[in-house]
């Protein structure tokens, strides 16, 4: 197993100190020019973190861009297991095409996490509480809930205006084995997206490059014209044709 690998599972028992659980976070699909970015939530705990498969086998996670088609798939499948058998939780947010025209690729990252966290808590989970005094009324004591005591690692810089508090950590998909097996689910999740969007507009060979900016799917586009599930803003300057003899600027159809 090598040593950068044994690193994660070391990183997150640490990242644990004061808190039940971690969750990490992670996206797929942000730069690609076709389809939707999916995120990847997965929560954590001591007790899986100290547990046979994650000892055993948490060597084989890694960043899901490391991995190979197929060892993505296996790990996904094995994740789902995991959380079947109750010992992750594990969930997807996705941030729809339109989406990223109307809140920009950014706004709609954030969307597919929000959405992918609000499967494991509500925002409404981490507010701070001020738990009961001994005067309180009855009523009182039970409508208290106290503030989940759990941390929220996103790969990357830390967000703005998120509704969860959480902790940007760059690079964090090779860091962090939460954030990490994140990876995986979105890359996972969203690749299978993708192979059904090429049933549905085959010539552009999305089940191939996914949707990113490929010299064969920039030829695709240029020969075939946008679909419905590209991104109209990522395209404007692979459809911009050049000045024509007029001094007229005209783009193809699309």
């Amino acid at each position: 197993m090598p040593a950068k690998r044994r690193q994660l599972r070391g990183f997150d028992l640490k990242q644990l100190f004061g808190f039940d659980s971690l969750i990490g976070v992670d996206e797929a699909g942000r730069g690609a020019l076709a389809g939707p970015v999916v995120a990847g939530a997965v929560l954590v705990n001591r007790e899986f973190l100290e547990g046979r498969w994650a000892v055993s086998k948490s060597g084989r996670v890694n960043d899901s861009k490391q991995l190979g088609a197929e060892e993505r798939a296996q790990l996904w499948g094995e994740f789902d297991e995991l959380a079947r058998q109750g010992h992750i939780h594990a969930t997807f947010g996705v941030g729809e095409v339109g989406e990223v025209e109307t809140f920009n690729i950014l706004g709609a990252t954030k969307l597919a996490m929000r959405r992918a966290l609000e499967g494991i808590y509500p925002p409404s989970a981490f507010e701070s509480k001020k738990e009961p005094d001994l005067f309180a009324s009855d009523a009182e004591k039970a409508a208290f809930t106290p503030a989940a005591s759990c941390k929220i690692l996103v790969d990357g810089l830390p967000l703005k205006h998120f509704p969860y508090p959480h902790q940007g950590i760059v690079r964090g998909d090779a860091r962090s084995l939460c954030v990490a097996m994140a990876s995986i689910i979105a890359k996972v999740t969203r690749d299978r997206m993708m192979d059904e969007l090429d049933k549905l507009y085959p010539g552009y060979g999305f089940a191939q490059h996914k949707g990113y900016g490929t010299e064969e799917h920039r030829e695709a586009v240029v020969r075939l014209g946008r679909c419905p599930v590209h991104r109209a803003s990522f395209l404007r300057k692979l459809l911009a044709k050049p000045r024509d003899l007029e001094g007229q600027l005209t783009f193809f159809e699309t």
